[in-house]
């Protein structure tokens, strides 16, 4: 594969500029323009890059919904209401569930968490879902890292009388579901600043303004920084602005007093007694947080996330590490069938995207292989699986 580089030297005023940050800054030139090729071009924007502050955390209730959510949150909690708190299987997902879950039960004991099967449901809100909290007397779902899409689904709620709020990050269609409040950033009607949150951003904003609303001190927040961070990481989301705030905070947490299921996984990955970074995030802790939701079920992970005694953490733990052990093994063997496949494919060659099929592959890995073999042939991948009486499956692009 060759690789064509197109480089862009500064301007003489880009120089100039950067030379005088670089001097206010006491950096070089060439850190200066780095910092300005990012859209860092004053003192101030610099300073807060390099030391990143809760206090310059943006105002909640500055996303469109908020208010709505929060005020009926409080009437939940204040009718007596029983409470369900929804999530995707992923990282971002399990992490979000875990982070509200655990924020509200300090003060509401009427709560439970739900976590879809990925073989027997699929992602996102199911009706499987719905009618286990209507047998269970549940009136407030709070969903998160999905349900954007779920107009059937949330409306179906609605009829039973229960009603939901979104806390979402994907991309929303025209149509909205109707909810009570959709808590989305990237709605096109919500004015919020900062639009790359990840479904565990959206769902600290939501308990930081219920915090605020009630007179709760931030502080109480700070502990779930670390769950901030495992899924700002895990998610792939920019690492700019308001995420890298929670981001640096959530890395200090996670190095210096981790929550007791991430420090459970911190030892069973062998990242004990070392300064944790993002990148350990990405290919240790969060895969293993992912291995339940990919083999068996992720509420396993939230059970983990959640716990309160290490000994009963690190039991989940090692249980979540052997899922990840048959995930890789799994991942190895389909990976090399998919290969085997595409060698074979001489017609291939000339395409410029590989779409592969075979009915026995895990529904679960098959994002992953996708992805490698995106990396082997620098081509937009998609691989399909058998699911029922459909085809399911993930792409992805280089």
């Amino acid at each position: 594969m060759l690789f064509k580089w197109n480089y862009k030297p500064p301007t003489k005023e880009e120089k100039q500029a950067a030379d005088e940050l670089g001097a206010k800054l006491n950096v070089s030139p060439i850190l200066a323009q780095l910092l300005m090729l990012r859209g860092i071009t004053t003192e101030s924007a610099a300073k807060r890059f390099f030391h990143p502050q809760l206090a310059d955390l943006i105002n909640p209730f500055l996303m469109k919904d908020m208010d709505l959510a929060v005020d009926r949150l409080n009437d939940a909690m204040g009718r007596k209401e029983r409470i369900l708190v929804y999530g995707d299987y992923d990282v971002d997902g399990c992490t979000a569930v875990a982070l509200v879950y655990k924020f509200i039960q300090q003060f509401y004991s009427n709560i439970e968490y739900y976590i879809p099967d990925r073989y027997d449901e699929g992602y996102g809100v199911s009706k499987k879902g719905i009618d286990y909290a209507k047998e269970t007397g549940v009136k407030l779902i709070i969903i998160l890292d999905c349900g954007i899409k779920a107009i059937e689904e949330i409306a179906y709620a609605k009829s039973l009388g229960i009603d939901f709020i979104i806390c979402d990050h994907h991309m929303p269609d025209d149509e909205l579901p109707p909810a009570v409040a959709i808590l989305n950033p990237k709605r096109p009607d919500d004015t919020y600043p900062f639009k790359h949150l990840c479904g565990c951003g959206v769902g600290f904003k939501f308990m930081q303004a219920f915090a605020k609303n009630n007179g709760i001190p931030f502080a109480r927040l700070i502990p779930l920084l670390d769950l901030c961070a495992v899924s700002i990481a895990a998610d792939i989301v920019p690492v700019t602005e308001e995420n890298r705030i929670l981001a640096f905070h959530g890395l200090k947490t996670l190095n210096q007093n981790p929550s007791i299921g991430l420090k459970a996984i911190i030892d069973i990955c062998g990242l004990g007694g070392r300064e944790i970074s993002m990148s350990d995030i990405v290919f240790k802790i969060g895969p293993r947080i992912n291995a339940s939701g990919r083999m068996e079920s992720g509420r396993e992970s939230v059970d983990l996330l959640v716990e309160k005694d290490f000994s009963h953490a690190l039991e989940k733990a090692k249980h979540i590490d052997c899922y990840n052990d048959k995930r890789k093994d799994i991942d190895k063997q389909m990976t090399e069938d998919a290969n085997h496949i595409v060698s074979r494919l001489e017609s291939q060659r000339h395409q410029s995207s590989i779409v592969l099929y075979d009915e026995h592959w895990k529904k679960g890995v098959i994002g992953i292989v996708a992805s490698r073999l995106t990396e082997i042939y620098f081509r937009p991948t998609v691989v399909l699986t058998r699911d029922g009486d459909f085809a399911t499956g993930s792409a992805r692009s280089v």
